[in-house]
């Protein structure tokens, strides 16, 4: 079993008024070298909470937090030409476990990160489904 941490993704459509629909998790295991991420925007929960919330902005700015987790870390990032670090990406330089830590940064914005929290798995790519499974998307 491998040590894993999470954070839920959350969509603050309305950042003064505090309230939140969550719509992803990211997920990072150090003892692997594992960071993935699974999303789901639910346009009615956010709706419900700001009729005006700007839908395709917040759609693309959860996919850009997932697209970060999909840039594969480089065995030796200093080796690493400013051209292909272009070539890959923002955070294409980070190790995975820093990379973790920055998207998981407390910040005030309509896309942000919960607490992060920690659970033991065997895969660890089976968890950010599991997760979004369990703490995003409706119960059925």
């Amino acid at each position: 079993m491998h040590l894993y941490e999470y954070a839920v993704l959350q969509v603050v459509p309305r950042p003064d008024r505090g309230e939140c629909v969550n719509a992803g998790v990211i997920v990072y295991c150090r003892a692997v070298d594992y960071l993935g991420a699974a999303v789901h925007l639910d346009a009615g929960r956010v709706t419900a909470l700001d009729p005006h919330a700007d839908l395709d902005a917040i759609g693309r700015a959860l996919q850009a937090l997932a697209d970060v987790t999909a840039v594969a870390a480089p065995p030796r990032a200093d080796r690493l030409t400013d051209a292909a670090l272009a070539a890959t990406g923002p955070g294409a330089g980070e190790d995975l476990g820093r990379r973790f830590r920055r998207l998981t940064a407390p910040r005030s914005t309509v896309v942000r990160p919960g607490p992060v929290h920690t659970g033991l798995t065997g895969d660890p790519a089976t968890e950010p489904p599991r997760l979004l499974a369990a703490l995003v998307l409706p119960l059925s």
